[in-house]
């Protein structure tokens, strides 16, 4: 007789066990909120006991990745009338990237602020934070790797216009005009809504693509600060001659990285683990 999963695709065979699991702990804890955390705290388990060559290669692929965040949003841009129409059809090109890293399983920086913290928070020992520090630290490398190498090759290779080019510029210039101070607070914003995101995919089966898409849009329109997609523009202006190394570190990447933490584990990650933590008291 043959086996119900031999003719289904692996894809869908790993989401129906996935969505079958939560069920299943759903039955067996205090709420289906406690589910959601349970499901993301055994993925940030893997996550802390994977390679460090594993976590790097598919945090350099992630940063090639989120590039297509920036190609598509400044392709967009060079073609799109600049009027408030223009904006919200260009910003819908900031989705891309995320779609293709969340959807291939990639590792994303901002995704580990609150998926490998939960573990942390449930079980406070010295040896998982470190394993933290190590996850998050060759991720962050990898992911700026990635994006580094993107807009190296989006600005040498003969591929675009210069039309194109001067939007890929307009972009960067356009998040440098935030001070530090904003690119921080923005960044928290930004950070907890991408903690939100991973909060809800868990339990949003065949909506995955339109919870990412809902998501990121409104991380988009909203102006606020992603370090690894923000990284690529701000990159291509320094590659570009248009901005110092100085710039990017200071101005743009440290305030930025900082608010990324705070909002998803600070905030999001720390909240949800202690509306957990309450309910298994009760």
């Amino acid at each position: 007789m043959t086996n119900h999963h031999d003719l289904t695709p692996p894809s869908r065979v790993r989401q129906e066990d996935d969505e079958h699991d939560l069920q299943l702990d759903g039955e067996h804890l205090p709420s289906k909120a406690a589910a959601v955390h349970e499901y993301i705290r055994e993925e940030g388990e893997k996550e802390l006991n994977r390679t460090v060559s594993a976590l790097l290669w598919s945090a350099i692929a992630a940063g090639l990745s989120m590039s297509f965040s920036m190609l598509a949003k400044g392709l967009l841009h060079a073609r799109l009338p600049d009027n408030d129409v223009g904006f919200l059809v260009e910003s819908l090109g900031y989705t891309v990237g995320f779609l293709v890293v969340i959807m291939a399983r990639q590792q994303l920086f901002t995704e580990n602020t609150v998926t490998a913290v939960l573990p942390v928070m449930s079980q406070p020992r010295i040896g998982k934070f470190l394993c933290l520090l190590r996850l998050w630290g060759v991720v962050l490398v990898g992911n700026l790797v990635g994006v580094a190498v993107s807009a190296w090759a989006i600005l040498v290779l003969p591929i675009f216009s210069m039309q194109t080019h001067e939007a890929f510029l307009s972009l960067g210039e356009h998040i440098l005009e935030n001070t530090p101070m904003q690119m921080f607070a923005k960044g928290i914003v930004a950070g907890w809504m991408i903690a939100t995101m991973v909060w809800l995919l868990p339990s949003a089966s065949s909506a995955k693509i339109w919870v990412i898409l809902i998501v990121t849009y409104l991380v988009a329109i909203g102006g606020f600060t992603h370090i690894i997609v923000g990284s690529t523009e701000v990159m291509y202006l320094v590659f570009s001659g248009h901005a110092s190394w100085g710039e990017y570190l200071f101005r743009f990447g440290l305030p930025t990285l900082l608010g990324n933490v705070v909002g998803g584990t600070f905030i999001f990650a720390l909240i949800s683990h202690a509306q957990i933590r309450s309910d298994s008291d009760n």
